[in-house]
């Protein structure tokens, strides 16, 4: 198969007033970009946000997971499996996976860091000792440690990843043989325009006061805005192929479901307040043979317009694909998108770029057709 299939997926989505990642001072981020202040949500939040997406009409079972207290987990397994008492299962536990060498935290039994691990990789390790634990357990420290020195709990964890490790990597500093490289990278979404922070004042009226007593129980502010914004993420399809022990057709189906989160999903911040989720109004999805191509450079000249602003954002994305593949002769091995075709076009340039829109299922198909065909032309 190819060392270099990557699939370009491009969002423009407007979202309305709304806080959806904010700073320490509880501010919606921002970033200069091209001379004006753009909004902009981390990388870090829609990466969680795709994989809460995941989770949906998943078994508990089958996801992953990442916490600190891997070694919690593993314990209540162990007791729910063996029989043990919870002091017994703990025990076990803590000499089992005392030879990986995991920094321990502040707190009893958690890790110094986060760990990205698949809940069935968590019960691959019970099985090592769940049969024998009742024996284990009634040896001393040191017997204990002997009997299970040699057990492959690194090895279990180095294979068998769920999509959502497999998709955006795992990284341990100080056991660098755990790492998973990423086979995804997701870029901080910018608006395409300049925006500026507005503040919502409010106040709350306590229910139970009597009629004569006027004013606020609480009063307070919270800051917004609102934007369309770029999003932008590649998937690096061998490097997904690798992470899944070689399984073309997991693959095929993780990046179908990845194009589905990412484009479906959106940060939680103040959700109550503003209920701000929406759907993208243009998906564009490039498949490449030679690199990923992030085209924020669109926006580098901000969008002004008193009539709307996604639609003419849709037309300078399409401008730049344009130029881009012109310019450096990189033409697309495919190129499929969904977007509104009822705003006006005057240049028709949305057509004769992103050809005509598709319903998003039929987009998600026309990409997992495609790759699926330049994985068998590697292969032949």
């Amino acid at each position: 198969m190819s060392s270099r299939i990557f699939v370009d997926v491009h969002v423009l989505q407007t979202v309305p007033p709304s806080n959806l990642n904010r700073d320490d001072a509880g501010s919606p981020k921002q970033a200069i970009y091209g001379g004006v202040r753009r909004a902009r949500v981390s990388s870090q939040a829609w990466k969680r946000a795709t994989r809460m997406a995941f989770a949906e009409g998943q078994p508990t079972a089958d996801q992953a997971t990442r916490t600190k207290k891997i070694s919690r987990l593993v314990a209540d397994r162990l007791q729910a499996r063996s029989g043990l008492d919870q002091e017994q299962a703990v025990r076990l536990t803590t000499h089992l996976l005392k030879p990986l060498g995991i920094k321990a935290g502040k707190k009893e039994s958690d890790t110094a860091y986060l760990l990205f691990l698949g809940r069935p990789q968590l019960d691959r390790v019970v099985d090592l000792i769940a049969d024998r634990a009742q024996e284990l357990a009634k040896l001393d420290d040191s017997a204990l440690e002997e009997a299970l020195k040699g057990e492959p709990v690194q090895d279990l964890l180095k294979e068998g990843h769920p999509i959502d490790v497999a998709l955006f990597g795992r990284m341990v500093a100080d056991l660098p043989n755990l790492n998973v490289d990423a086979a995804v990278q997701v870029a901080h979404a910018l608006s395409t325009h300049p925006v500026e922070i507005e503040f919502d004042y409010y106040t709350a009226v306590d229910d139970e006061n009597p009629k004569e007593e006027t004013g606020a129980g609480m009063i307070g502010t919270v800051e917004f805005n609102s934007a369309t914004l770029y999003r932008y993420a590649t998937v690096a399809v061998p490097q997904l192929v690798e992470n899944l022990g070689g399984d073309d057709e997991a693959a095929l189906d993780g990046l179908v479901r990845f194009i589905d989160g990412f484009a479906r999903s959106i940060p939680s911040g103040h959700q109550n307040a503003f209920a701000h989720r929406t759907l993208p109004s243009m998906v564009a999805i490039v498949v490449r043979t030679d690199q990923p191509v992030n085209l924020v450079s669109a926006f580098e000249r901000p969008v002004r317009s008193s009539d709307g602003l996604g639609a003419r954002s849709a037309q300078q994305f399409a401008e730049e694909l344009r130029k881009v593949e012109e310019r450096w002769a990189s033409p697309a091995a495919h190129l499929v998108a969904t977007y509104d075709d009822t705003t006006d076009d005057h240049s028709g340039v949305l057509r004769d770029v992103l050809g005509e829109p598709v319903p998003f299922p039929a987009l998600q198909e026309s990409v997992r057709s495609q790759v699926q065909t330049l994985q068998g032309a590697e292969q032949t």
